[in-house]
């Protein structure tokens, strides 16, 4: 029982101390890091919604609407 009893204190300690270490951490992200993640989500964000546009316009509402145009034609 007392082992068990050091273990346990053992293991709170070390997480005492990890705790600790990173509260005290003062190495962090700097704010250029952040900019240039950012920058990057926003260019391929804006290259992925081009890419779509394109697709959409050219190829998919096309044929879209000339479906819709075709199930509707009652008298054709």
């Amino acid at each position: 029982m007392k082992n068990l009893f050091l273990k346990l204190k053992n293991k709170t300690q070390k997480g005492a101390l990890a705790a600790r270490q990173a509260l005290l951490n003062q190495h962090g992200e700097g704010y250029i890091d952040t900019a240039i993640k950012i920058l990057i989500a926003v260019v391929l964000g804006a290259l992925l919604l081009a890419g779509l546009y394109a697709l959409f316009g050219e190829t998919v509402l096309p044929t879209l609407t000339q479906r819709i145009m075709e199930m509707f034609n009652y008298g054709g």
